[in-house]
This record gives structure tokens, sequence and C-alpha cells, in this order.
């Protein structure tokens, strides 16, 4: 089913409670920017208890919509990006540019504290997986993770330059065959790239300005 049909099953006071959190759950299946766990913990951060208060329910939902509607925007200014890139003979996106249909998403709205909170979810959950080969790329993005984290969101000059060798050294490892000989690394390093995505939106700004700026420079 779709986004809005599972929509409409949240807001109907007609249906069990418990069915009406399912189909919460399910429209986040359709719709993660930010993974399914961290998103459903992020939705309970801004609305409240909605496994058991309506209110909170209806306002996760609201909160997920708003999200989605502003991903709609960044998915159709992309295409037009790439429809003036063709014609300035640019026929594939440059490394830099961010295509929004990718995981990790920006939570629109809301993009340094839904970061924030999926950096932390990554911390507790996923990352130290990621840390138990010795690799200093590795090791950045982790340092750059908890300097984001113990800041709040701000990263010193060093911190900085660190994220961007670090996001460097991640897209040459995902660009290469690293995957047809080594698919343990290549998911690592793929793994990575999106904490390293996620650092990013909880330090910067958003890209989508700058994107768009990029493709107007003949």
């Amino acid at each position: 089913m779709s986004f809005g049909t599972y929509a409409r099953k949240v807001r109907d006071p007609a249906l069990p409670y418990t069915r009406r959190v399912a189909a919460l759950r399910s429209c986040v299946q359709l719709y993660r920017p930010i993974g399914f766990h961290a998103t459903l913990s992020f939705l309970e951060e801004l609305a409240g208890p909605y496994q058991r208060d309506e209110p909170a329910l209806l306002r996760a939902l609201d909160a997920l919509t708003q999200s989605r509607t502003g991903w709609h925007a960044d998915l159709r200014e992309y295409a037009e990006m790439r429809r003036r890139a063709k014609r300035l003979g640019r026929r594939s996106p440059r490394s830099g540019d961010r295509d929004p249909s990718a995981f990790p998403g920006t939570w629109h709205g809301a993009t340094q504290p839904a970061a924030l909170h999926a950096l932390r979810h990554w911390r507790r959950e996923r990352l130290p997986a990621l840390l138990t080969v010795p690799d200093e790329t590795a090791e950045a993005i982790n340092t750059c993770v908890e300097a984001a984290l113990t800041s709040g969101g701000a990263l010193a000059p060093q911190h900085r330059q660190l994220l961007a060798g670090g996001i460097v050294e991640l897209r040459r490892r995902i660009d290469t065959d690293l995957w047809q000989h080594d698919s343990a690394a290549y998911y690592r390093a793929w793994n990575l790239s999106k904490v390293a995505r996620l650092v990013e939106d909880a330090t910067g700004p958003g890209t989508r300005s700058s994107r768009a700026a990029e493709v107007m420079t003949p």
C-alpha cells in the first residue's frame, strides 16, 4: 500500500489504536530519511509517546509527512538541476552532488537535530562494529562523530578537514571495484559514508542552494 493509504489508517479513529500505530510504522518503512529505527525514535522525540497517546501519534504523522513533502520538493529540484546540467554538457552528476533519493536523506524542517539523533543511534547501535577493523579513515569519521555530538553540531576547522578527507577516501573506495573482491570492506566503506553524510548535516548548512548554484556555473 502507499504512504497515503497508511497515513489515512493512522488518522482513522475507528481502527484499533495498535493498528494505527502499526500503520505509522508502515509509513516509516516507506519513508525513513535517517533509517527506520532512528526515524521512529526521532518521531517520538518530536511528538511524544505516540505508541499510547493519540495526539502524539497524529503529531508524529504530521512531522513525517511534512518532511516527506520537503523531500519530494528536493527530488523535483534535483531533477531540474540535472536537466540544466545536461544542457551544459554535464551528463553525469558531480562527485559532490547529493542525490536526494539516496540514503540517508535530509529531514526537512529539522535537518540538524535529526542528523544528531541519527548519529547518536549509529554510535550506540552500529558504529562500534565498523571500528573493529583497524582503519585510519574509520577512526577519523568516528572522531568527527564524537566531536559533533559533544558540541551539539559544531566542528572545529581541524575536524572539518578530517571529515572532508575521510569523505574523499570513502568515495574513492566505493567508486573502485572493491565490492568485487572484498564485499565486507565495500559495505563498511558504504556505511561509513552514510555516517559521514550525517555528520555533514549535523554540522553544516543544507546543500540544496549550493548544489543548485553549481549547476548554473558554466
